[in-house]
């Protein structure tokens, strides 16, 4: 069997009979079928003999079927392609109902496509866009082959956070409802924390109270009164009670039991009552179980599950874990004085406790996650093996819902020992050309298509929006030019003096420390340069920790700041397409660093290894394959380059 694209483009098979196989993509005429395996964007028409092949098989060769053909390849009769099939044989291999398929021969919307992600590769845009897709990824694999680079397999779960940012997809076994806690827990510091945390169940108890003064008058009013200082100053709880309001507190916060504190030495002491507290006593415990029933009833037009809603909302503004033991009584019969861990609660009813999950009894052992990079286990690669590159999925939990951003996306992350920022921007700038000559050679007919579709879409544009280009000019214009090379203060001093910036276009301010935008970053690379450009020398508090600080002499170095030799590649249409930097090779200086960045020396201690035992300088970078398929394809949505986008909210197919 061969493929469609050797039967149309090998004219040795001319007068040969050979057999084919693919989809229908349309069947006109009762004759001619357009046939389609993948291989290329192109059809190979297959013209059948209705004498040969019978009214009943001519049904079932709708949009969508899947066919075999074997015939003699004969030179066309009509226009538009070169060569055609005269069946001599056909097999109808899976049958494909016309009023249900989806992917009718029409135009459909790129959003409808989107929501059959399954069966869009059937589409002429899709099919392009996934073969050049494969064309890219192949040529990453031969570009770093021919430097020399060695195929890293970095992990793809780790307990390190290589950008220090925090958004990343926790990878655990645990039961979610009930994770294993550290212990013993934690003790409430009970002259701060525990009269902080207090005051704010007791507003939230106060202000149901309040609302229903008619029900709850007479305990409203002796609540407001309890706190209300003599001074008449606004009400705090952040003082020791006194004897009565011990009392009280102990029933709606505790247990029987009091608390004291004793100068810095917090400790819980049983509370024995007098005659007179005990009267006390059973006055608070008749308004709490008055209380306690009108939440379990609804008569405080609240049931005890919203009661409970908003104890567990400010519990967790505290950084506890609620726990509600509504449905145990023998939770709120235990002392306070046997389990301190219970020590703010409400009488036992509203358990809480320290939100230190035991990690240690996880699957990994310690808390876990999706890798965002394979940066930092590259690093110690490169620092034995002298080139590497990582080459798998990624992960970002950012709440992102833009055209250019992933929850999984693929990356691309070489690390090269004895290699300088120079080195860095030569190798990304190489890494470009390469892939778009890749492209250009192989992947033409689909580029041709691509060409043909964006250009389409730029009519349906103003025409001060439109690009001066076409697809395929484009990237012939990037291959054939340098990369323009500028540093940071010279990126925002153009900003500074652009007619957006004067006119206030711009949508977020330009200014010496604050990180470039995509609208900036357009505007240098689409209507200033009016090519690639390379950024280099960012202000340190916006970059990572492991990012080489600059010295007087360093490209990039600046007298506004601390700056990094960090480099960005710019490309038209799509903004950062490569973000990388040569590596802090010195130890007491990334030591320094990642104490400033509260990024965890310890936890990292194997990295810092590296820098302890044979230091050299070295750099990488990282290259978001999806953007790069973004800008040689033309597509206008990230969504539109991965087989099944990640994205917040979903997760189909």
């Amino acid at each position: 069997m061969h493929s469609i694209q050797f039967a149309l483009d090998d004219e040795s098979l001319t007068g040969t009979t050979i057999t084919v196989a693919g989809w229908v993509r349309t069947f006109r005429n009762d004759r001619f079928i357009a046939l389609n395996d993948g291989s290329t964007i192109r059809n190979l028409q297959c013209v059948i003999d209705q004498k040969e092949v019978g009214a009943a098989t001519r049904t079932r060769l709708t949009t969508g079927a899947s066919v075999q053909c074997t015939g003699e390849i004969v030179a066309s009769e009509g226009s538009g392609q070169r060569v055609e099939m005269k069946v001599t044989e056909l097999e109808v291999l899976g049958d494909c109902p016309a009023d249900k398929y989806p992917i009718q021969p029409k135009k459909h919307s790129l959003e409808f496509l989107r929501e059959n992600a399954h069966l869009r590769f059937r589409t002429n845009t899709y099919s392009a866009v996934f073969r050049m897709r494969h064309q890219v990824s192949f040529g990453i694999h031969e570009y770093f082959d021919m430097h020399g680079y060695n195929y890293f397999h970095a992990p793809i779960i780790t307990a390190s956070d290589a950008e220090g940012a925090g958004e990343m997809f926790r990878v655990t076994t645990l039961n979610p409802s009930k994770p294993p806690l550290k212990g013993p827990f934690k003790k409430v510091n009970l002259e701060t924390d525990y009269f902080d945390i207090r005051a704010e169940y007791w507003d939230t108890i106060l202000s149901y109270l309040l609302e229903r003064r008619e029900e709850f008058g007479e305990l409203a009013q002796y609540f407001r009164q309890a706190q209300m200082p003599k001074d008449n100053s606004p009400a705090r709880m952040d003082t020791e009670p006194d004897e009565g309001l011990r009392t009280m507190i102990a029933w709606l916060f505790e247990s029987p039991e009091g608390i004291h504190a004793d100068g810095s030495t917090a400790h819980h002491q049983t509370h024995a009552l007098s005659p007179e507290e005990q009267a006390e006593f059973d006055r608070i415990k008749g308004f709490h179980d008055r209380l306690l029933r009108a939440l379990r009833t609804g008569e405080m037009k609240h049931d005890l599950k919203y009661f409970s809603a908003e104890i567990e909302r400010i519990s967790k503004a505290k950084g506890h874990v609620f726990l509600n033991a509504s449905e145990d009584e023998s939770m709120r019969l235990v002392p306070t004085a046997l389990l301190p861990e219970y020590a703010i609660a409400f009488n036992n009813l509203f358990v809480i406790l320290p939100s230190e999950v035991d990690f240690k009894e996880d699957f990994f052992g310690a808390e876990s996650h999706l890798t965002v990079s394979g940066q930092l286990q590259a690093e110690t690669a490169a620092l034995a093996l002298g080139k590497v590159y990582t080459f798998g999925p990624t992960f970002r939990a950012e709440n992102s819902n833009t055209t250019r951003h992933l929850a999984e996306f693929w990356m691309v992350e070489p690390e090269a020992a004895f290699m300088d920022l120079k080195g860095d921007m030569d190798l990304a700038e190489g890494l470009c050309k390469h892939l778009i000559a890749r492209v250009l050679n192989n992947s033409m007919d689909d580029l041709q298509f691509l060409d043909a579709r964006l250009a389409d879409e730029e009519k349906l544009k103003p025409q001060d929006q439109r690009s001066d280009m076409g697809l395929i000019d484009r990237l012939k214009f990037v291959l054939e030019n340098p990369f323009e090379r500028i540093t940071y203060d010279e990126a925002i001093n153009i900003l500074l003096k652009s007619k957006p910036y004067q006119k206030k276009k711009f949508q977020f301010p330009v200014e010496w420390g604050v990180d470039l935008q995509s609208e900036h970053e357009r505007y240098l690379v689409e209507k200033h340069f009016k090519k690639p450009v390379i950024v280099t020398g960012y202000p340190a508090q916006i970059k990572a920790f492991y990012m080489r600080t600059n010295a007087p002499g360093d490209f990039g170095y600046s007298e506004k700041g601390k700056t990094v030799a960090a480099m960005d590649v710019l490309f038209p249409g799509i903004g950062e397409i490569i973000g990388g930097s040569q590596r802090e090779e010195r130890l007491d200086v990334l030591e320094a660093r990642m104490k400033e960045m509260n990024v965890s020396t310890e936890e990292l201690s194997w990295y810092l290894d590296t820098r302890r035992y044979g230091t050299v300088p070295h750099a990488g970078f990282g290259l978001g394959l999806e953007r790069f398929v973004l800008f040689v394809t033309g597509m206008g949505n990230i969504r539109d380059v991965i087989p099944f986008p990640r994205t917040p909210g979903s997760a189909e197919f």
